[in-house]
């Protein structure tokens, strides 16, 4: 019952993923940026989206942190807004608004009524390329920051635990640096580090604008040439250096000792992206073989980890095929009462190594594929993630066409494929692990609140 269920879930999403594809417009401005228009008229909803190809991956040492506190200054003020006035007027108009920067893009958005979009593009216009950054709201916002970050990272022991594991999984890569930077980067900021940045990377011809819901390609691409087209491009822009990361011919293991209540492990392998990957299968081939061991309850880790050998009580396998740069397959988990990290990394790795040694069975890709396929198509089918899976792509440049070769390529993914991956890069040698090895908790430790979620201004 089950697997017919998965397969029926799969056709209905490729079904409306056809739906979706079929109403998606693409225009370029003079001064380089890129509109993308998703039609979608179920409801009398529209999503803004502007992206900028700048993220914490286009940092440097002693500059980290750079992307996210800019994101944060965007929404304090321009030549014609004072600081906060952005985000009320989009309240004012009935909407809602946020941002989030990630290792590759900033993107900043806004859900209105159909009618309202002028009002978003006309904000964002304003302050693509008229931010005004003073040193007295810098100093406030950087505050802000670091404070963000002694929340999110610094007090809570399984961040600072992935954080240390990606500093020490990737030498050269920029992927090693936090998106929210490092503390001493951000004591050390100023405002005219800030000015730089924002001249540099924020103008048209680094921007995609991705609009979703109920519109008219025309009549926005109309609404974009009004307000975007005056705006200047950058002369200044310029691709970020390769920093390839060099092969690695060794297991690395760190301890991280700090105030904790369990222990956690994380475990790392190299692995390219679908932008990066010599064979573009392979990608693909992670992707389901990732579900395979953590997608859904079914999956192998939760259903012989978990419930049948009670090792642990949680496990988790991660793989990002939309990164701009080769990144890492993810394993993590926390060890149940009785058993040891140790224990916890063994039972990971014998996973490993069946999927090395056996091809996984017919019957058991497909349910795995099923799923795999619906939560990425089901997603589409939010008006909000169909523009955010469109600026992903885009941003990273894969382009967002790619998007509609992914039910097909997944479906095409092989038991020879994925074990032919998994054999490749899944190899002790190119193993990373970081064990968070818990200190005992003082009073103040156990009261503090935990913060989690994307970085964002809000």
């Amino acid at each position: 019952m089950r697997k017919t269920n998965a397969i029926a879930v799969a056709f209905l999403g490729i079904s409306l993923l056809s739906t979706v594809q079929a109403r998606v417009s693409e225009y370029r401005l003079d001064n380089g940026l890129k509109l993308i228009v998703r039609e979608d008229h179920r409801a009398p909803v529209v999503i803004s989206q502007v992206w900028y190809k700048v993220g914490s991956s286009y940092e440097y040492n002693g500059a980290t942190g750079l992307s996210h506190v800019l994101e944060h200054m965007m929404f304090k003020g321009t030549n014609k807004l004072e600081p906060g006035e952005f985000s009320r007027i989009i309240a004012a108009n009935g909407g809602r608004e946020n941002a989030f920067t990630s290792r590759d893009y900033t993107a900043y958005f806004q859900r209105l009524e159909k009618t309202r979009l002028k009002v978003s593009f006309e904000l964002e216009a304003d302050r693509m390329r008229g931010l005004q950054l003073t040193d007295e709201e810098f100093q406030k916002e950087v505050r802000v920051v670091m404070e963000e970050r002694r929340l999110r990272t610094e007090d809570k022991p399984e961040s600072f635990t992935y954080e240390q594991f990606n500093a020490t999984a990737q030498l050269t890569s920029p992927y090693r640096n936090p998106v929210i930077g490092w503390m001493a980067d951000l004591e050390s900021m100023t405002v005219d580090d800030l000015k730089d940045w924002y001249r540099r990377w924020y103008a048209p011809n680094n921007a995609t604008v991705v609009v979703s819901g109920d519109v008219e390609p025309e009549a926005v691409y109309r609404l974009a040439k009004k307000y975007f087209a005056p705006l200047k491009p950058s002369k200044n822009l310029q691709s970020p250096k390769p920093q390839t990361e060099p092969e690695q011919k060794g297991q690395r293991r760190i301890q991280v000792k700090m105030p904790a209540q369990l222990p956690y492990l994380i475990m790392g392998y190299p692995v390219p992206s679908l932008k990066v990957a010599e064979h573009e299968w392979e990608a693909y081939a992670l992707e389901v073989l990732a579900g395979i061991l953590d997608g859904g309850t079914s999956a192998r880790l939760p259903t012989r980890l978990i419930r049948e050998k009670g090792i642990v009580t949680s496990a988790g396998a991660g793989y990002s095929l939309a990164n701009r740069l080769a990144g890492q397959f993810l394993l993590d988990a926390v060890p149940a009462q009785g058993y040891s990290i140790e224990q916890a990394r063994e039972a990971l790795l014998k996973e490993i190594g069946e999927l090395q040694q056996n091809p996984v069975s017919g019957d058991e890709l497909e349910r795995i594929k099923a799923q795999v396929v619906a939560e990425n198509v089901f997603e589409r089918d939010s008006i909000f993630y169909q523009a955010m899976q469109t600026g992903i792509y885009e941003t990273v440049g894969l382009g967002w066409k790619r998007l509609d070769e992914y039910v097909d390529r997944i479906q095409s993914v092989t038991p020879a494929q994925v074990q032919a991956v998994a054999r490749k890069y899944l190899v002790d040698d190119r193993l990373t692990i970081a064990e968070l090895v818990p200190l005992p908790m003082d009073n103040k430790t156990q009261k503090q609140k935990s913060a989690g979620g994307q970085h964002g201004h809000r």
